[in-house]
């Protein structure tokens, strides 16, 4: 699977091909907004622009290509930052999250993050396993269910 090295906050998560980062992010509890953003954000429509990551040192199919919302949205950005809820995770990636937040030693942290490998991953959703029918399990039928319990009429009784 790929990871996704979020230097922040020191941590590498693994996630499926094409899940969203700004899901991803949120699912493991990492902190992709500041105040402005926990108070305003879109939900993940693209339209606020609180969520943007710095994903310097990416490979160009590590992420999906900016949709066009992004590039109109972070026009006056570094072309490294996308918008987390825009891009989807094709491959393995190291991510800052809030870039616009201070960062202490950020060239540091990063060129550390940057200089561990990580793991191409796979490029396809992992297969999954059908479970096998027990043969144990019969089918029960519930009190009531049955045609035997279940009151008949004729059609004369009907029109009755």
């Amino acid at each position: 699977m790929p990871v996704i090295r979020f230097v922040r906050e020191g941590r590498d998560v693994e996630c499926y091909p094409g899940e969203n980062l700004r899901e991803v992010a949120l699912r493991e509890g990492i902190e992709l907004y500041g105040l402005k953003g926990k108070l305003g954000n879109c939900g993940g429509c693209g339209q606020c622009i609180t969520c943007f990551v710095d994903v310097e040192g990416a490979a160009d199919a590590a992420l999906t290509p900016p949709t066009p919302v992004e590039v109109q949205k972070l026009r006056r950005r570094p072309e490294s930052w996308r918008l987390a809820c825009q891009a989807l995770v094709q491959q393995s990636l190291t991510v800052v999250t809030r870039p616009q937040v201070g960062l202490a030693d950020r060239d540091a942290m990063l060129a550390e993050a940057l200089s561990r490998p990580l793991p191409a991953g796979p490029t396809a959703w992992p297969t999954p396993v059908e479970p096998e029918p027990d043969e144990t399990e019969e089918a029960v039928e519930a009190p009531g269910d049955s045609a035997a319990s279940a009151p008949t009429t004729t059609s004369g009784e009907a029109n009755a």
